[in-house]
């Protein structure tokens, strides 16, 4: 069958990342969105003293220094917060569900900002308007007749503030359930799990100081020009002072090559730019444990020959001796491991993992920084251990200029883990808030988020509350998540703008709009604030500074709130006294937790506080009481080896990523400019070599099948073939078109995080191609 061709191009991206070009897109973003003058100026507001926090990414900032820093995604997440475009109930009236279906993820993004609250109608098949009070009242219905709580389950993304956080977990746990899966589960969770057994606190170790004194930087599986732009600008002062910088990713990645600071008048009059990365190295998908091993054993035979010689070792000894365990176990290991495995499971050459070996042996103050080209793989909790270990073995962990550093997504993910959004919670965190708030919290282990999909389609849960984010689109195996929300009695989203959750509901339905960060939230006619906390450990304090899209919108913390009222009265807690005062809730919030004492005022200051992290100061939270080293095997019986085994090199391992214009699942365009796609989604990055191999051409149209020991048939049709710079082997696509190839129950080890890195799949052929053909 033959259909017309797309609109879109592949020209190759020959400029450095950012400069121009970015500026480019932030003038189409401002038109596309069309921000009016007032709002677009609080652009300049964005991370300063007296402005908002950034409610993208996760990278902090300096003190939110006076000196503006721009970053694309940045002006891309404001624009989609200060549109002046409107989905009033009258949208609503004049479209079915059904047909907002037939629209892509970018159209029902451009609609632009919820104004009020609507309940789905299965008579119409149409959202229809509701009071608030009727709304709560709803939810409380639903959640009051549940025989068991732990038939609900309560979904929060990571933009949602520590306030807001911090009222839902001890609602949730004064109703009766720990079910709390969140966007952690699906991105970070093995860096969560993996860091406790060996430094015994699943938190990054650094902060940006550490940044200035590096002379070694290892980035493992970013991306840091579409994810996190403001790290380019850290990356760039660490390459101007002569810092080595090694970026460690299956796609050589354009940001990490060259990088024009729009934040230099210098660099962008002259067009000029700085080189980054000094060197990559390309492990095939799934190959960084083994590569990381392979470092380590490296490191050993480098040390024998210099203690051999007479020279000084190449080990932190001392470190070794007063701070860790199980090094002498973990170097026999290294010593019996095979060459030949670590090569052919790692797909590097020998000579660049010595190579690499020499960059870290002559690092003195080295930063390993990783995202989740790390975290969303089978083996992810055993990689980040291994890394741990690498950096154990030459004391880069605790000291000033080195440490491990992991660079999450969302703009509050690691916060909303500290306050509790956390579905194995601690005893000691439990035991604390049974003694603050004076009942008896649920001990047993609730939902994460694969368990919430699999237990919505079983019966065990039939309310889903989502606090944020867009779940339907977000996790793995598409058409199974869409038939477990479809299972339920009642769906609630909080959201600022339409997406595809809100069209995959249950019998009962709500989209409950929310104020974002950007806008100025009003209690009682006091500005309230809301804190986050960014991935090196800073808590800051953001006002929003727009007036709201509607005078119908209630902030998260108000909703959760009322939410509350609604369904456990006031009581034992009064709900509605913290949602008039968000400084309340932090008064609460430093009962509970230790490190926010005096938090109101601490977080008053320009810049915030950073949280203590323990093993920053080498203080190890484990078991033995000393930062342990971990015996890992190389994994030779996965999914991918056997079904290898079965098809052999026609098997295709799939890496599904970002676009440069996205957010998580908000498609804000459809051009990944330093990848040189434009105006096209449906694209695979593949190997020149393994296109000839497969027989297959450049410029072809392919359906990517997945291959799962199930037997169920996960297909995503009609990609465009695009030659790249790829391992063999390896392919790479967005999502979240390709998120149903990804079999629900194929997560990491010990962390049930969706394996959206590591996919076997095959390509065939696809019906559809090109008029053109």
């Amino acid at each position: 069958m033959q259909k017309t061709k797309p609109e879109g191009r592949i020209e190759p991206y020959q400029h450095a990342a950012a400069g121009w070009g970015a500026l480019k897109q932030v003038a189409i973003n401002l038109v596309r969105e069309k921000v009016s003058g007032g709002n677009y100026k609080t652009l300049l507001k964005q991370n300063q003293p007296d402005g908002f926090d950034c409610p993208g990414c996760a990278w902090p900032d300096r003190e939110h220094a006076s000196t503006f820093e721009f970053c694309e995604n940045g002006v891309k997440a404001v624009a989609a917060e200060a549109t002046s475009k409107r989905v009033r109930p009258d949208f609503f009236a004049a479209h079915t569900v059904a047909e907002l279906l037939t629209q892509s993820d970018y159209e029902l993004e451009q609609h632009g900002r919820l104004t009020d609250p609507v309940v789905y109608d299965s008579a119409s098949d149409k959202y229809l308007p509701i009071a608030w009070d009727d709304a709560f009242a709803l939810i409380a219905r639903h959640l009051k007749a549940l025989p068991d709580p732990n038939q609900a389950t309560f979904y929060v993304s990571g933009r949602t503030g520590n306030e807001a956080a911090f009222l839902l977990q001890l609602f949730v746990r004064m109703y009766g359930t720990n079910n709390f899966p969140d966007c952690s589960n699906m991105c970070h969770e093995p860096t969560s799990r993996g860091l406790p057994g060996t430094v015994g606190i699943g938190k990054g170790t650094v902060t940006l100081e550490d940044f200035e004194h590096a002379d070694t930087l290892l980035i493992f599986g970013q991306n840091p020009a579409t994810n996190h732009p403001r790290m380019l600008g850290e990356l760039r002062d660490c390459a101007k002072r002569g810092a080595t910088i090694v970026s460690i990713n299956p796609l050589r990645e354009r940001g990490l090559e060259r990088f024009t600071s729009p934040s230099h008048p210098m660099e962008m009059l002259t067009n000029s730019s700085t080189s980054i990365s000094s060197m990559f190295v390309q492990p095939k998908l799934s190959g960084d444990f083994a590569l990381i091993k392979a470092v380590a054993k490296r490191l050993v035979e480098r040390d024998d020959a210099a203690l051999a010689a007479g020279e000084a070792s190449l080990l932190d000894r001392e470190f070794i001796a007063t701070h860790t365990t199980g090094y002498e176990a973990f170097e026999q290991d290294l010593r019996a491991q095979d060459w030949d495995q670590l090569l052919a499971e790692s797909g590097v050459p020998r000579d660049q993992i010595e190579a690499l070996a020499e960059v870290y042996i002559r690092g003195q103050k080295v930063i390993c920084t990783w995202g989740m080209g790390l975290t969303q793989h089978k083996g992810a909790v055993a990689t980040i251990q291994m890394l741990s270990n690498l950096m154990m073995m030459r004391g880069n962990i605790g000291r000033l200029g080195a440490g491990l550093c992991p660079v999450r997504g969302h703009s509050n993910v690691q916060g909303d883990r500290t306050m509790g959004i956390e579905e194995k919670p601690a005893k000691a965190f439990l035991d604390r808030m049974q003694k603050v708030f004076d009942f008896e919290p649920p001990r047993a282990h609730g939902y994460d988020t694969v368990e919430s999909i699999q237990a919505m389609l079983d019966g065990k849960i039939k309310v889903f509350f989502g606090m944020g984010g867009n779940f339907a689109m977000a996790t793995p195996d598409t058409p199974l998540t869409f038939d477990a929300l479809r299972a339920c009695d009642l769906t609630v989203q909080v959201a600022t703008k339409l997406n595809r959750s809100h069209l995959v509901h249950g019998k009962d339905a709500l989209i409950l709009p929310t104020l974002g960060r950007t806008e100025i939230d009003l209690q009682q006619g006091v500005p309230q604030g809301v804190t986050v906390e960014d991935s090196m450990s800073m808590v800051h304090l953001s006002y929003g500074m727009n007036t709201p899209a509607s005078d119908n919108l209630l902030s998260e913390t108000a909703i959760t709130a009322r939410m509350a009222h609604a369904t456990l009265g006031s009581g034992k807690v009064d709900w509605l006294a913290y949602a008039a005062d968000y400084a309340s809730i932090r008064d609460s919030i430093e009962k509970v937790f230790d490190d926010f004492h005096d938090f109101n005022a601490r977080v008053a200051k320009p810049g915030g506080f950073h949280l203590r992290v323990a093993s920053r100061e080498r203080e190890w939270r484990t078991a033995s009481g000393k930062a342990q080293f971990l015996l890992r095997a190389v994994d030779t019986d996965t999914p991918i080896h056997r079904a290898r085994a079965k098809y052999g090199e026609r098997l295709m391992t799939l890496m599904t990523a970002r676009s440069h214009d996205q957010y998580n699942t908000t498609i804000y365009g459809m051009d990944d400019r330093y990848r040189g796609v434009f105006g096209l989604r449906r694209v695979v990055f593949i190997n020149k070599e393994d296109l000839q191999m497969l027989g297959l051409r450049n410029g072809q149209w392919v359906d990517m099948v997945s291959v799962w020991d199930d037997d169920v048939e996960r297909r995503a049709d009609r990609f465009l073939l695009v030659e790249y710079d790829i391992p063999r082997g390896c392919l790479g696509s967005y999502f979240p078109e390709t998120n149903g190839l990804i079999p629900l129950h194929s997560t990491a080890d010990g962390a049930g995080t969706p394996t959206s890195k590591s996919i076997p799949v095959l390509l065939q052929l696809s019906d559809y191609q090109s008029s053109a053909e």
